[in-house]
């Protein structure tokens, strides 16, 4: 009885916090701990809000003076065409060049299969498509 007081609890604690912060990180790991808490208890919840925090905080939309710099720019003359689809969180191909965008070098893009998307340079993932 008292692990389901503390889980909830803890649940209720986490979720109104995520509703006075707009980041992705606080959703992140709202999300993560309310998912580890019904699977793992009080330690599940400690965990599942470690991971969501990180996977929240690798996924956050770039700011938007760099998806208006994205969407302006000059397209590439070579069209890039790859087999895989283009997905948020995927990373893009090695044979994918990108391009760092020069305001913001946490951020690059290219254009692929027609689709201008943002990457994050080092790990080549995508982190959104713009339209």
């Amino acid at each position: 009885m008292l692990k389901k007081i503390l889980v909830s609890t803890t649940a209720v604690a986490l979720m109104s916090g995520a509703a006075f912060a707009g980041s992705s990180t606080v959703n992140g790991a709202v999300g993560g701990a309310a998912t580890g808490a019904i699977l793992g208890g009080p330690a599940g919840a400690a965990v599942g809000g470690a991971a969501g925090a990180v996977a929240g905080t690798l996924l956050a939309p770039p700011p938007p003076k760099v998806v208006t710099y994205v969407r302006e720019a000059p397209a590439p003359s070579d069209t890039v065409v790859i087999e895989e689809k283009v997905a948020v969180g995927q990373p893009l191909p090695q044979t994918v060049v990108v391009t760092p965008v020069p305001e913001d070098p946490k951020y690059a893009y290219a254009v692929v299969n027609d689709q201008r998307v943002i990457v994050e340079p080092s790990s080549r993932k995508v982190i959104q498509i713009v339209n």
